[in-house]
């Protein structure tokens, strides 16, 4: 996926990708995930089906106190010069700004820190030359 803001959570434990038509199935005998990640903007919509290994489903409490059951996945992240795996629920964020949330597990995972004052300090990322496929697009 390429080009997707993404609001910095650091009270959230969990990332969080806006997923929709979400559906479990098997592929050699590992459960697996196929959904439909919706990019973009509220102006510009852009949407990708996508497919990945099923690492867990969790439940997660929101910040409203509500609790949902989620598919989590494994995929790669790219932000300016850096490129690391990230788990990510999958979550219906419709009525939400950006379509991604970046909790604090990935930001510790990829050693980054937040200074709350600024505001868009990566470049654009540095995608790798030839990438390993990690099922999710």
């Amino acid at each position: 996926m390429a080009g997707l803001r993404a609001k910095i959570d650091t009270g959230a434990s969990t990332s969080s990708l806006h997923a929709t038509d979400i559906v479990e199935f098997q592929r050699g005998g590992q459960p697996w995930v196929r959904f439909t990640a919706h990019l973009g903007t509220l102006v510009q919509l852009r949407h990708r089906h996508c497919e990945a290994p099923l690492v867990a489903v969790k439940t997660i409490k929101s910040s409203n106190g509500h609790t949902q059951s989620r598919y989590v996945i494994r995929t790669s992240l790219a932000l300016g010069d850096r490129v690391w795996q990230v788990e990510f629920t999958l979550a219906c964020r419709k009525s939400m700004r950006y379509r991604l949330l970046l909790g604090s597990k990935a930001l510790v995972e990829g050693h980054l820190v937040v200074n709350p004052g600024l505001r868009y300090v990566q470049d654009k990322p540095v995608f790798p030359t030839s990438s390993s496929s990690t099922g999710a697009a």
